[in-house]
């Protein structure tokens, strides 16, 4: 199977050159994922409305791939503030409470100061 580049739409992708995902054999690898609503490049100012944003665009990019997130194998999310994970706990057993990925969570400053939580995965595409 041929490499295969998807794209959100997102500005940022054009401008650093990077893919929203890419679909390399049984494998999808999805770029870190803000709670940017790429249709009007919004951003809700909670940490658990991002989270939410963050899981619907995750899920948009892998069935593009063909995948979904029952597919998820490993998932890291970056916060800058440590104590604002555990808000974003009941989104997070929403979308992977049954699947139960692999995951690592660790505080790190993000590109722009608006962006509260960055949500990395790895799934299967079959």
């Amino acid at each position: 199977m041929a490499r295969k580049l998807i794209s959100s739409g997102s500005s940022f992708e054009k401008e650093m050159g990077y893919s929203r995902a890419v679909v390399e054999g049984d494998w999808v690898f999805v770029s870190g994922t803000t709670g940017f609503n790429y249709d009007d490049m919004t951003i809700a100012d909670d940490v658990v409305k991002q989270t939410e944003q963050c899981f619907l665009n995750i899920k948009a990019v892998l069935e593009q791939a063909n995948s979904g997130l029952d597919k998820i194998v490993r998932v890291t999310y970056i916060l800058p503030i440590a104590s604002d994970f555990e808000l974003c706990w009941p989104v997070l057993k929403k979308y992977l409470g049954e699947v139960r990925p692999a995951a690592t969570m660790f505080s790190a400053g993000l590109f722009d100061e608006r962006m509260k939580i960055e949500i990395q995965v790895t799934a299967l595409n079959k």
